[in-house]
């Protein structure tokens, strides 16, 4: 008689409980995600809206010309720097996907630094090689920051797109070109269309870039919802702007999810190693090398800023982050800024890695067994990184004293708001690798008696374990350079380094100038050598990011 593991003689047996419908398991397993976000993200949110709603200040705002002047330039900047990281991004994904070169290490880390730089470390680069600011540098800046995006996105798919029929085109006589548009460019369009969205939402709120780069002269609803909430205190104008904002972040992540799951829901790919460039390939290579070339020139120009001075090249603005900066501009000295953003952004790892994981864990399994909540929860789950950074942070000294100890004063408010924004990163690493996992060996481990709790640790976690470091690394270095909800909430007594630097820049003086690009240096140096260790971390199905 065959052997009957013990998880299906208890199925089996007449005078148990039958469980619950996996469906309604994951359903309730779901509710910690929507916890954290109703209460961390929703509420905040709604509340500032409802205040600005109820001052009836609304339409007014609406009407007016340069309101919608705002939108077109928010719209029109985002949607040319989203062009821009595509062209400058598809080299770099096929040099990533299909080539096999000398170098190729140093290009992944190459184009992934930008990505997880503050943005105001960013501004200054920009701000350095054009110091007047502009509508170029925005561009240019926002661009800079999202060619990490496309070479992922784009990258991760082209490398499993099967060769052979772009080849039997060839073959057919078409060129080179025609193959790539007739056979190529179709299989990657949902990839490319789900960077695009992301690449658009990112450029679209963008707020350190635009501030520092803008000023008075250029700014986008992110920066105006700021204007409006921090220095008018104009709640319904903000309010207005906020809701517009939500409209567009919300068709975006649609846009991005029909996207992903396209990119999901198709044929299984072959796994085509890379081969050397041949051809006009090689050109491609060279265009792909001239990007990481383009992206280098702001990172270098940044750090012989930070070195030079009127009277030559000097480290006094390294030396000064030990005191508080000219005629005392910081309440803490730049080193107490730095071991506290430090502090912060390990707090704001560790609830982003649990909210995060949980939320993977649990898109997984609702997705296994056909629920339709599962693109809903996705959804809402990046719905942070598209909502304005002020508005959330407002949102939090309205209502977070309802809570339990009066959240306002807590030191958990910003780790809490950094977590909101890194919490999707997390999902969009880790979820592509649980999804992954063989479906045979979950079978096989609770057919011998596991429960679902063992299969995840035996089975999924050991399997996903680099990944889930890789996200943690990853999650850690944005958190600690998150600078749009930072700003608002820091407490002069305990600011991060990003607002040191903000604060910095905007106080005459060239010691506080030489600071500020010292400590920009420095975020820069700590961010490239996280991203080198998440690079050997990284696994070939390593999420989006």
């Amino acid at each position: 008689m065959a052997h009957v593991g013990p998880g299906l003689s208890r199925r089996a047996h007449p005078g148990r409980r039958l469980s619950p419908s996996p469906r309604l398991t994951w359903s309730l397993a779901a509710l910690l995600p929507l916890a954290f976000l109703g209460v961390f993200f929703a509420w905040p949110v709604l509340a500032i809206v409802g205040l600005g709603l109820g001052d009836g200040g609304v339409l007014p705002v609406l009407a007016r010309a340069d309101t919608w002047d705002l939108v077109g330039f928010t719209l029109g900047q985002a949607a040319a720097s989203t062009v821009l990281a595509l062209v400058a991004g598809l080299p770099v994904a096929f040099l990533l996907a299909r080539c096999r070169v000398r170098g190729t290490g140093v290009v992944r880390a190459a184009v992934m630094v930008p990505f997880v730089l503050p943005t105001v470390v960013v501004g200054l680069a920009f701000r350095a090689l054009w110091p007047d600011g502009g509508v170029l540098p925005i561009v240019l800046a926002n661009a800079f920051f999202n060619v990490a995006v496309v070479a992922r996105t784009v990258g991760g798919l082209w490398a499993r797109v099967d060769r052979r029929a772009e080849d039997a085109a060839r073959a057919l006589g078409a060129s080179r070109v025609r193959a790539f548009t007739s056979v190529v460019l179709p299989s990657l369009a949902p990839a490319i269309g789900s960077a695009a969205s992301v690449v658009f939402l990112f450029c679209a709120t963008s707020f350190g870039v635009v501030l520092v780069l803008g000023g008075a002269r250029h700014r986008t609803l992110e920066t105006e919802i700021y204007l409006r909430t921090v220095e008018l205190f104009d709640l319904s104008g903000a309010a207005a702007l906020s809701l517009l904002q939500f409209v567009a972040v919300v068709a975006v992540l649609v846009v991005g999810g029909l996207a992903r799951r396209r990119r999901e829901q198709g044929l299984p790919l072959r796994v085509e190693p890379p081969r050397r460039p041949v051809g006009g390939e090689r050109g491609v290579v060279v265009a792909a090398w001239l990007v990481v070339v383009a992206l280098l020139t702001p990172v270098v120009g940044l750090v012989l800023r930070s070195l030079a001075t009127d009277d030559g090249w000097s480290l006094a603005g390294y030396a000064a982050l030990t005191g508080t900066g000219e005629r005392g501009t910081l309440a803490v000295s730049g080193l107490d800024a730095a071991v506290n953003s430090v502090l912060v952004a390990t707090d704001a790892t560790l609830v982003a890695l649990l909210v995060g994981v949980v939320s993977a864990v649990v898109l997984v399994g609702l997705r296994r067994h056909g629920s339709w909540f599962a693109e809903t929860l996705d959804t809402a789950l990046m719905l942070p990184l598209g909502v304005s950074a002020v508005t959330l942070g407002f949102g939090y000294l309205v209502t977070m004293d309802a809570l339990p100890g009066d959240f306002r004063t807590s030191p958990l408010l910003v780790p809490l708001a950094q977590a909101l924004v890194v919490t999707p990163l997390i999902v969009r690493i880790v979820l592509p690798v649980l999804r992954a996992v063989d479906e045979r060996l979950r079978q096989a481990a609770a057919t011998l008696g596991a429960s679902p709790w063992r299969v995840w640790r035996e089975v999924d976690l050991p399997l996903a374990s680099r990944s889930l470091l890789a996200a943690a690394g990853f999650g850690f270095v944005v958190a600690l350079g998150e600078f749009g909800a930072t700003s608002f909430l820091a407490r002069p007594d305990a600011p991060t380094l990003p607002v040191v630097i903000a604060r910095l820049m905007s106080r005459p003086g060239q010691l506080n100038s030489q600071m500020a690009y010292a400590a920009c240096a420095l975020l820069m140096v700590v961010t490239t050598a996280a991203v080198l260790v998440i690079e050997r971390l990284r696994v070939p199905s390593g999420g989006e990011f």
